[in-house]
């Protein structure tokens, strides 16, 4: 995984946007009534593709911006607490790792699209925005979990190592016919 700032940026940058793609993808085919069809997401269509990389391409900006200022820090406290990477199994200890981040970046981002969408947008008064906020959580606290640990988070995974390939050390004689 990332080996230093730079790598660590791209990695963060590749996450902000596999998040960010898909919740923009649920929340505009939850936007446009897919679910209230017969079939529900089933019936989604292409049209929800545009819309929702249009968003995605400023809302990976404020997940990559609040994930460095306090998301990835309370999901590392989070793992922290409930693993022991001397006794638990690794992937078990990245898992609680996505959990508390996911835990702490669904109330952000819903706090930061209600506010977007709904107050500043669609001119709902600023009065209701815990309403607004609470009803965000609670339909995108589930799609966000799932979509973390089984798309996002391994798609970065397997993606980050094919862009930063380990160097590996030249064999001694190449090395002493340089010399």
């Amino acid at each position: 995984m990332p080996k230093t700032k730079g790598q660590g940026i791209v990695y963060g940058l590749l996450m902000s946007y596999a998040m960010a793609i898909g919740m923009e993808i649920y929340n505009i085919a939850v936007k446009m009534g897919f679910p209230l069809n017969p079939g529900g997401l089933s019936t989604m269509t292409n049209a929800v593709f545009p819309a929702a990389l249009l968003e995605a391409s400023y809302m990976g900006l404020f997940v990559f911006l609040f994930s460095n200022l306090w998301g990835n820090r309370f999901g590392a406290a989070f793992a922290a607490r409930v693993t022991n990477p001397e006794r638990d199994n690794p992937y078990f200890c990245i898992l609680m790792r996505q959990a508390g981040t996911v835990a702490v970046m669904c109330p952000t981002m819903s706090l930061v699209a209600s506010i977007l969408f709904n107050v500043l947008l669609a001119k709902q008064p600023v009065t209701q925005l815990p309403a607004i906020w609470v009803g965000t959580v609670l339909k995108n606290f589930p799609m966000a979990f799932f979509w973390n640990m089984f798309a996002a988070a391994p798609f970065c995974r397997w993606l980050f190592p094919k862009l930063f390939p380990a160097k590996t050390p030249a064999p001694e004689s190449a090395m002493a016919q340089k010399a």
